[in-house]
């Protein structure tokens, strides 16, 4: 199955089995913009439970914080999201549409990358087992031909976006004139010239008109974590190197929003902020980069779907970054970002607030700004990613296809379900009895609706790792059917047994345990 078709059907998947619906929707929706459903909001939840066990509970020093999404308006002039948060818009005049420039020419870099791999798809195809994948890439005429404008693509897109005094906007649209790329609508290349738009909501603050203040809403959390430094030190008693961590909602003006949740206008963001001594902060970046990886790896989908996309050219304010990619079914994409910030956040904070901001190291009896290393994940992109990697189309026995979201156990938003075999002979009230001392240890659902193969399929397609038949036998030996959703095992067990079988499996410390 294409891959991309692969990405419709998650997408399609995750409004009817209640995990994310278009945000309004009976309003036609609200562009870019979603709500998680009863069996997203589990699924979440435990993403962001997961990480913040691993940040706050297994880091003796690392603490977390909640700041607010409202904050003093100099503080985002002062990290710079007033002069640089902007993205490069151009329009069809045709069309009237508006598009991101640096989008439109990812885009047709992508689809180099897909005619390169359609070339290879059909030549494995056409050779079966004796097809070497390695040897066609590096002789197809085709291949190389294709591979080769993707490459020059690539790097004069790399030269424009990091052109010395700021990314080159005649440069981009020069690209989009030499490359023929169309307005999607018009089917037109008569396009404006590319200009910059700040990314950030505003919004006023006050009792009335005339005493309002212009705020906005925040664009990311970290300044959330570098105003309250001092804070989180002194009442922590904190000792250089700490972090600090966070979880919260940021907002950013998308003009081009695409691919469902991965790039939208709401978003969550799980981040850490980990304050260094000035000279160890590569060190520690290294160190982090490892740690990080291991989180990712531990939900068991592979190492080969991860990677680092080191940066080559730097944000100002930084001396080193890298990019966690997942392979989503549209290609290795950024779930999360490792960057060392040195102390320009500090520093710049510092400055605005007329207010010193160091750290006084006893050992050494000098005081310094302290450097920075930064981890930051988007939440939605990691359930997404999740989401992808788990969606399963399975062939059994007899020609039936189940769809199954082999989700890591501790991640799924229901971890038992539990079925009366009839609605009968006392059947649903032991069920219930079952439901009823287990509930305070992990998440379960009671079903009672249709044939127990039918309801076995719902429970497969949103990840229920456990399921739990009660029968007649069950009420003259307190005994149940346990089924494996994975291998769709059945075996005998005890009630009492219960607990113990599926509690340490669907917990997130057994989670954290696989880390190595």
């Amino acid at each position: 199955m294409a891959q991309e078709d692969v990405f419709k059907k998650v997408v399609s998947h995750c409004k009817e089995y209640g995990f994310v619906f278009p945000s309004s929707e009976i309003y036609d929706g609200l562009g870019a913009v979603y709500d998680y459903g009863q069996n997203g909001v589990e699924l979440k939840n435990n993403i962001k439970n997961y990480w913040w066990q691993y940040m706050v509970r297994l880091h003796d020093n690392i603490v977390g914080i909640d700041s607010a999404i409202f904050m003093h308006p100099t503080i985002w002039k002062a990290s710079g999201h007033v002069d640089a948060f902007n993205d490069p818009l151009i329009d069809n005049r045709d069309s009237k549409k508006r598009y991101r420039a640096d989008v439109l020419i990812e885009e047709q870099i992508a689809k180099y990358e897909e005619k390169i791999e359609k070339e290879v798809a059909k030549a494995k195809k056409r050779f079966g087992d004796s097809f070497d994948e390695e040897k066609f890439r590096s002789t197809s005429e085709r291949v190389i031909e294709e591979k080769a404008k993707r490459d020059a693509l690539e790097k004069r897109y790399q030269e424009v976006m990091n052109a010395e005094g700021g990314i080159d906007l005649e440069g981009m649209k020069q690209i989009i004139l030499d490359e023929g790329i169309v307005c999607p609508i018009s089917g037109t290349r008569n396009w404006t010239d590319v200009r910059q738009f700040n990314l950030m909501f505003k919004t006023e603050m006050g009792a009335s008109a005339d005493g309002a203040s212009t705020v906005y809403l925040r664009p990311e959390t970290a300044q959330g974590i570098f105003v309250n430094y001092l804070n989180v030190q002194k009442t922590g008693r904190m000792k250089v190197p700490f972090g600090i961590a966070q979880i919260g909602k940021a907002f950013r003006n998308e003009i081009v929003a695409r691919q469902f949740i991965f790039r939208m206008r709401e978003f969550e963001q799980m981040e850490m902020q980990f304050f260094v001594k000035p000279g160890t902060e590569l060190q520690w970046f290294e160190e982090w980069k490892k740690r990080r990886m291991a989180w990712h790896q531990a939900l068991g989908f592979g190492a080969e779907n991860y990677r680092f996309h080191d940066h080559d050219k730097l944000a100002h304010y930084a001396n080193a970054a890298t990019d966690v990619e997942f392979k989503m079914p549209f290609g290795f994409k950024e779930v999360e970002g490792i960057h060392s910030r040195t102390d320009f956040d500090l520093s710049q904070h510092a400055k605005f607030s007329g207010k010193k901001i160091e750290y006084f190291d006893p050992e050494d009896n000098t005081s310094y700004t302290p450097y920075v290393i930064e981890t930051s994940i988007g939440v939605d992109r990691m359930f997404l990613s999740v989401i992808c990697h788990s969606y399963c189309e399975e062939k059994l026995e007899g020609g039936e296809t189940r769809v199954v979201l082999r989700l890591p156990a501790a991640l799924a938003p229901v971890k038992l379900a539990v079925f009366p075999l009839t609605k009968k002979d006392g059947l649903p009230e032991k069920a219930q009895e079952i439901i009823n001392s287990l509930k305070f240890h992990f998440n379960c659902k009671y079903e009672e609706k249709d044939q127990i193969g039918k309801r076995y399929r719902r429970q497969d397609a949103i990840g229920t790792p456990f399921c739990v038949t009660v029968d007649n036998q069950t009420l003259e030996d307190n005994t149940v059917t346990l089924r494996y959703r994975d291998t769709m095992e059945q075996k005998r067990v005890a009630i009492a047994d219960l607990q113990g079988i599926i509690e340490e499996k669907v917990s997130i410390p057994y989670l954290l345990k696989n880390l190595k």
